[in-house]
């Protein structure tokens, strides 16, 4: 699942082989992946929450930009937020980073800096996605007695 999270960068594509894993390998029940993982999939962008704060105080050094406490609060919850509502194709969490570039006013022309790298940086933080929806499906399962390896 994290090699095809790799090729293609979308962890909606990865759903279907992440279910068929998490269900077999890890013996978690069909009941709880089917509900975990698609949620998961959906609002549980953990690389692309990191790559936009990331990437939001690189280019805010980049341009001379001093941050406050304040504003990194800010970019916090900009990138969680903004992260959550990213679409899990490929290139939409750099399209969610102008939310959280505005949020503290630093100009979102500073995209430019990112944007020739960004392509490797999207496969990296797919696999963070797909790996975090499946370690989450676990836990759930776990929480819920589901009993794991057997």
């Amino acid at each position: 699942a994290q090699m095809l999270a790799f090729s293609t960068s979308s962890s909606a594509a990865t759903l279907p082989l992440t279910m068929k894993r998490v269900n077999k390998n890890l013996n978690v029940s069909e009941e709880v992946t089917s509900f975990v993982c698609p949620l998961g999939a959906t609002i549980n962008m953990d690389g692309t929450s990191i790559h936009q704060a990331i990437s939001a105080v690189f280019i805010a050094q980049a341009f001379g930009q001093d941050l406050t406490i304040a504003d990194q609060l800010v970019i916090i919850v900009t990138a969680t937020l903004s992260s959550i509502g990213a679409a899990a194709v490929p290139g939409a969490g750099l399209i969610m980073l102008v939310i959280v570039l505005e949020a503290v006013g630093i100009d979102p022309q500073g995209l430019a800096l990112i944007i020739a790298i960004d392509r490797p940086l999207d496969m990296l933080r797919t696999m963070v996605n797909v790996t975090s929806d499946t370690v989450g499906t676990a836990i759930i399962a776990k929480s819920e007695n589901h009993e794991l390896y057997n």
